[in-house]
């Protein structure tokens, strides 16, 4: 049987989504679009406070999304449920992103490039470097992430990276990392790194095109900076 706070919240979901159908996500606060997602996975409860909580707790709703799934279950009201829907929808996004810049016919500036890493790599708290292989028209075979370490360093077997892109056939290769302390200036050894794996490529006729460094919303190219 329903009752009346039952109503309630029944018809305030049904708003929202009325809402969400007219006006698409910019009419919605980014409290709201939590709200919104949330109703899909918490039944008979007011899901706008453990919304707005999110947004408080990180700070945005991408560090929403960016945060680990431990941390959204510490959030009261956030079950596992819950906890794995924000998570998948950050894993869905990405491959969205992946199949978009599959879609392209060539990753033609640094701008292409950090707008897939910004979905896939910012805002991690660990420093994670990853390899773009591409063909001969520069455009995206496949990506992966070649390591992942602490928040200061991650180990990057060169020749590792090299031997993936000749299983792919690449001809080229864009590598990334990011700076989860937001600088995105190169250190000594992000320069050192990025002589070495160019001087690996250079002997198996492989192409090193770019690294960038992704930071709090910027990045830095070495090729931008003639650094390449």
């Amino acid at each position: 049987m329903t009752d009346k706070s039952d109503k309630l919240y029944i018809g305030h979901r049904q708003r929202l989504r009325e809402r969400f159908t007219a006006g698409g996500y910019k009419a919605f606060q980014q409290y709201e679009l939590l709200e919104l997602l949330l109703t899909f996975s918490i039944q008979r409860r007011d899901v706008k406070p453990i919304a707005k909580m999110l947004v408080n707790k990180f700070g945005s709703i991408s560090k929403v999304f960016d945060a680990e799934y431990h941390e959204l279950k510490n959030i009261n009201g956030i079950g596992d449920s819950s906890a794995t829907l924000l998570k998948l929808l950050k894993g869905i996004s990405i491959e969205y992103h992946v199949d978009k810049v599959k879609a392209m016919k060539q990753l033609s500036s640094p701008g292409n490039v950090y707008n897939f890493l910004d979905s896939l790599i910012a805002g991690s708290r660990d420093e994670k470097f990853v390899s773009l292989y591409l063909n001969t028209k520069n455009k995206l075979i496949d990506y992966e992430i070649s390591s992942e370490g602490v928040a200061d360093h991650a180990v990057v077997y060169p020749r590792k990276i090299i031997r993936r892109a000749l299983e792919l056939n690449a001809t080229s290769l864009i590598i990334a990392h990011n700076h989860p302390s937001g600088e995105i200036n190169p250190s000594k050894e992000d320069i050192a790194l990025t002589e070495n794996i160019k001087s690996v490529c250079d002997t198996m006729d492989i192409s090193l095109i770019d690294h960038l460094i992704i930071g709090d919303d910027d990045y830095y190219s070495f090729c931008k900076n003639k650094m390449l």
